[in-house]
């Protein structure tokens, strides 16, 4: 697949999966869209991927945990006449600990950044996409969506839950019209996430087969929206995890997660 004279916007593009998902955009042709806190990373990311596949790019230095910063972001490639034709929703992190242990303020912008801010990129773009009858957006949702919550990280599991159920309604409400809508659900994958959230030292005593490097992660997501996959789960390790917590019992998913969440989930 070719996506020459497309142009992707990529959220949380400075490192990791959306990183990887400018640079596989960008391979295939497209123009990039990249959105992250850091300008400097979207700027050095930028130049590199234009003198590497000539493709055009915009740096758009935004904190989507500020509930004005979609429509800022909308509002400024609007008046530059941008379209664009795939959203890739990635921006995001970990709250570790137990609920009690962070502020309202702090569930807030966590919910602003992982549930709100997608919800309005999407709203956003997804009228343009429909009237140009061609459109693709990647929710990056989680395995943590597809199974029973866990102590600590409170929120992270729902609001991945939540981007899952979103995209599948997406998906449905644009089957024929040129809008391809999916959720990524990878599990661990190799990225800057679990040092920002402090998990590190935790993950890195896992299994070498529970983690993924983020390049077959991004190119099975691509691909799966373009079949129309409304929900892609990347790797037989998490294939396997995701069936057997549609598979087992209820109570006896609970507690699998339970046990094994311990490994990985950090508490202050």
């Amino acid at each position: 697949m070719k996506y020459t004279g497309k142009t992707a916007l990529v959220t949380g593009a400075s490192a990791g999966i959306g990183a990887t998902f400018a640079r596989s955009y960008a391979a295939k042709g497209a123009n990039l869209v990249l959105v992250a806190r850091r300008e400097d990373r979207l700027r050095e990311l930028g130049g590199e991927l234009e003198k590497q596949h000539g493709v055009k790019t915009r740096a758009i230095a935004a904190d989507l945990a500020d509930p004005l910063a979609p429509q800022r972001i909308f509002d400024t490639l609007q008046a530059e006449g941008t379209a664009v034709d795939i959203l890739v929703n990635n921006a995001g992190y970990g709250l570790p600990g137990g609920y009690t242990e962070n502020d309202w303020a702090t569930h807030r912008a966590f919910l602003e950044l992982m549930v709100n801010s997608y919800a309005q990129m999407t709203r956003h773009f997804l009228p343009g996409m429909i009237s140009r009858k061609y459109g693709r957006i990647i929710q990056v949702a989680s395995l943590a969506g597809l199974v029973p919550g866990s102590a600590g990280h409170t929120l992270y599991g729902p609001s991945k839950a939540f981007l899952v159920s979103f995209a599948q309604s997406l998906a449905a409400e644009g089957a024929g019209s040129g809008v391809k809508s999916s959720a990524l659900c990878p599990g661990f994958t190799y990225s800057e996430f679990h040092d920002v959230n402090s998990t590190r030292g935790l993950v890195s005593q896992l299994p070498k087969y529970m983690f993924m490097e983020a390049e077959p992660v991004v190119k099975g997501a691509i691909d799966a929206v373009e079949r129309g996959r409304a929900v892609y789960v990347p790797g037989a390790w998490n294939k396997f995890v995701a069936w057997l917590s549609r598979t087992l019992p209820r109570p006896m998913s609970e507690s699998m997660v339970k046990n094994q969440s311990k490994k990985f989930r950090a508490k202050n």
